[in-house]
């Protein structure tokens, strides 16, 4: 039965000596020291004979069972005969000041590195201690922050909302400045298996640079797409850190676009009409969910519902008619350059959406014209390539619903260590098998 318990521990260096149970229906099991290199001093190294004395101690271990396992180490205190050896004596310790065994440790680690748990929890399950759990994952979490970075051809760039910022007053100026940023930039793998590969705080230019100068030159090469939202600012960083990468900015992002341009027309036009905000009994504010589907999706009785309720508006169903009929053309736009259409029927598609909204009075629908206008080129590298930033707004579902699990995140580093460690591949694998 020892033999058989020895080897269902799997302890290195110790060895089961007997097994008893209390009369709570836990096991204790009493250990002895097995490894002939426990006797080496850890101050010189000399292997000790003379024993001095005896010490018992309570290593923790996996739990086992439903009464779980409780452990008894008896250990030997040992004297160092070495003459210039300032320790004089020591006790057996495998490794040595270790109160956990290596495989809780790992298993700690990993449930936070891999099965997305947070700290807290693991700890709960574990009986362990948060900061106990905490340097567990982050030993764990060098296998993915210290891993190759697999080469990019896509690159996806995108911000998440990480938090409140956080400001302090400097001492010498007495002024106060941004510490933490309610940001983090994210860099994902768009095309590919690498997921997340590194994020930095804020959203600037300089930040952006800042992350791609921690990168190989080579590594930097080989992207030659990036992935990004509408965003100025992440632009003018890649015509600087990759100026021979192409920019792709995706349908989503567009039609996105228009569709917040119709809500704040209605939004806009309701105040200036009734001189106060919507209201649900308005008749805008009872059709602004069809306004913003699709045509194509709407049956001929909604779509005539949709418009006879705003029949006696004047004002607000012309303006909102005009908006409405915008955001179609953009759409049909898109639509006929993402099937291949001729380049004529292309060009008159973009030329009617232009003409369309340069004619109209509303300041909203001419600067969605100018803004689509001026991103055109990047939509346009996205109907040659059919590259998307769809994998980077999926990760940053998952970085969110981390940071709701955990209820927050008060330390900047310790969320960007776990947001990259939940979103490896390995990591997802785990969190299919979970919700399956």
């Amino acid at each position: 039965m020892l033999a058989d318990t020895t080897l269902l521990l799997d302890l290195d260096g110790v060895s089961v000596a007997r097994v008893e149970r209390l009369a709570d229906g836990r096991r204790r099991v009493h250990l002895v020291t097995a490894d002939e290199a426990a006797r080496a001093c850890p101050a010189c190294g000399g292997f000790a004979t003379r024993v001095k004395g005896s010490a018992v101690t309570r290593p923790r271990d996996l739990p086992y069972g439903e009464s779980g396992l409780e452990f008894r180490w008896h250990k030997r205190r040992w004297w160092c005969r070495e003459a210039g050896c300032l320790r004089r004596s020591f006790t057996e310790q495998i490794p040595a000041g270790a109160r956990l065994t290596a495989r809780l440790r790992g298993a700690a680690g990993r449930r936070i590195r891999d099965a997305g748990s947070t700290v807290i929890q693991a700890a709960r399950d574990l009986h362990l201690s948060w900061p106990t759990v905490m340097e567990a994952f982050r030993t764990q979490a060098r296998d993915v922050t210290e891993a190759p970075r697999p080469q990019v051809t896509v690159l996806g760039i995108d911000e998440t909302r990480r938090g409140r910022p956080r400001w302090e007053r400097d001492a010498d100026t007495d002024k106060w400045r941004l510490t933490r940023d309610r940001w983090h930039t994210g860099f994902v793998n768009a095309f590919g298996h690498g997921g997340l590969l590194g994020q930095v705080e804020g959203r600037t230019t300089a930040d952006v640079l800042a992350w791609l100068a921690t990168t190989d030159l080579d590594w930097r090469r080989g992207i030659g797409h990036i992935a990004i939202d509408m965003s100025a600012t992440y632009r003018a960083a890649i015509r600087v850190g990759l100026p021979h990468a192409t920019v792709v900015v995706d349908h989503f992002h567009v039609v996105q676009l228009a569709k917040k341009m119709l809500s704040m027309v209605r939004r806009r036009t309701t105040a200036e009409t009734r001189g106060r905000r919507g209201r649900a009994s308005d008749p805008e504010r009872k059709a602004r969910r069809r306004l913003l589907r699709n045509r194509e999706d709407l049956t001929d009785d909604q779509f005539a519902t949709m418009w006879n309720t705003l029949l006696g508006e004047g004002k607000i169903r012309q303006t909102l008619l005009t908006a409405w009929i915008a955001k179609e053309n953009l759409r049909t736009l898109l639509a006929l350059a993402r099937t291949g259409a001729g380049r004529h029927q292309v060009g008159h598609a973009r030329w009617k959406f232009l003409t369309w909204c340069a004619d109209s009075d509303i300041p909203e629908v001419r600067r969605l014209a100018t803004t689509v206008d001026r991103w055109w080129p990047e939509v346009a590298a996205f109907i040659d390539t059919g590259h998307s930033n769809a994998k980077s707004e999926g990760i940053n579902r998952v970085i969110k619903l981390v940071a709701r699990n955990a209820f927050g995140f008060r330390n900047a580093d310790n969320q960007r260590l776990r947001t990259r460690c939940v979103t490896t591949r390995r990591a997802r694998g785990h969190l299919r098998t979970a919700q399956l």
